[in-house]
């Protein structure tokens, strides 16, 4: 049973993360559920790739989502010609101690802006792999801790190849989820030609949370409760991404962990204290597909991981949380968290049990 401490503490979340969430939207107008993707990423400690075309905004994003909170900033310009220690920080000799002294480098910062991080030489991409899983980073065989909380936000072009470096799988996979802004509508165009026509809205922003603030929400997410079934139905669907024909490489251990925790995060940003199936489904494309493979046929059939996903949903059933699902509430007790950021696809029916779609009705996913 919750506390009224533990409620509390969630009113307080959902409180301070709406005004994050203004705050952010201030900025990028007409994207709000990629802005509470990205605030969901944050609260559950995990790092976001933002992938799209140029001029949609995705450094736009990353900034104004470090402006809205007081905590330490750093923005990388990743280059073919970035070094690993300009990321990382190096040891330098000072004459007077005759010793070694360690000069931090960018990554030693709460929020941490890789922008076009693809234009990096492998060798450097891989400086991050050791900050963003273990949230450290080793110099001379000395490990340093970075500070709490630590975030990185990463953006990268997917149409523009000349001159960039694929990310490997390793560093995909250590990305939360994955998001595409799109282009605004007419509206939101229009609405942005108003803000942005004089003079940028960053300039003006003023944070409305403290790091501390983030540190302590984090930990309400991390008492979020998640039913034995809604576990079961995650590893399901990340076990189905390693048995599906069009993919030679399924989602790791560590999607699965990251689609838990995502949960966790998005259930308590709906003012809940216990996870859904709907939070599951709702992250499973943005948390999943950037790590799968296609095979080359798939590719040939113009199928993308995001379709594949799609039919992963469809294909495995959805459990039904019922009494047992310990805090009484009965099947379908909750809002769905929304889709983040997914093009919602005309004629989705509304769901019933645990996201199970009405009978007679397929899941519109």
């Amino acid at each position: 049973m919750t506390t009224y401490d533990e409620r509390a503490n969630l009113s307080e979340l959902s409180a301070t993360a709406g005004e994050v969430r203004r705050c952010v939207e201030s900025v990028i107008e007409g994207k709000p559920e990629a802005v509470r993707l990205s605030l969901t990423v944050l609260l559950a400690e995990g790092h976001l790739l933002i992938e799209d075309v140029p001029g949609v905004g995705k450094t736009m994003l990353a900034k104004a989502l470090a402006a809205s909170v007081d905590c330490s900033v750093r923005r990388i310009q990743f280059t073919p010609d970035l070094l690993p220690s300009d990321i990382t920080g190096v040891s330098v000799y000072d004459q007077q101690r005759k010793d070694f002294e360690f000069k931090p480098g960018a990554v030693f910062a709460q929020v941490v802006i890789g922008d076009e991080i693809n234009r990096a030489s492998p060798k450097t991409q891989s400086a991050l792999l050791e900050s963003m899983e273990e949230r450290q980073v080793t110099i001379d065989g000395k490990s340093y801790e970075l500070p709490d909380p630590f975030m990185v936000v990463a953006t990268q072009n997917p149409v523009e190849m000349e001159g960039t470096y694929p990310l490997p799988e390793a560093q995909r996979d250590r990305f939360m989820a994955r998001i595409s802004l799109g282009y605004p509508s007419p509206s939101a165009e229009l609405e942005m030609l108003d803000v942005h026509g004089s003079a940028s809205p960053l300039e003006d922003l003023q944070p409305v949370a403290h790091a501390h603030d983030i540190v302590k929400l984090i930990e309400v997410v991390r008492r979020v409760h998640v039913a034995d079934a809604v576990r079961r139905y995650a590893v399901e669907l990340v076990s189905a991404t390693r048995a599906h024909p069009e993919l030679r490489l399924g989602a790791s251990p560590r999607a699965t962990l990251h689609l838990l925790r995502a949960s966790r995060a998005a259930a308590a940003l709906a003012g809940r204290e216990f996870a859904l199936p709907d939070d599951v489904q709702a992250l499973a494309v943005p948390v999943l597909a950037h790590r799968l493979l296609p095979t080359a046929q798939a590719q040939l059939n113009r199928r993308t991981a995001d379709q594949v996903v799609g039919e992963i949903l469809q294909r495995v059933p959805v459990p039904a949380l019922g009494s047992g699902s310990g805090h009484g509430a009965g099947p379908g007790v909750g809002a769905p968290s929304g889709s983040f950021g997914q093009p919602q696809q005309p004629g989705r029916p509304p769901t019933g049990a645990g996201g199970r779609p009405p009978t007679g009705q397929p899941r519109g996913y």
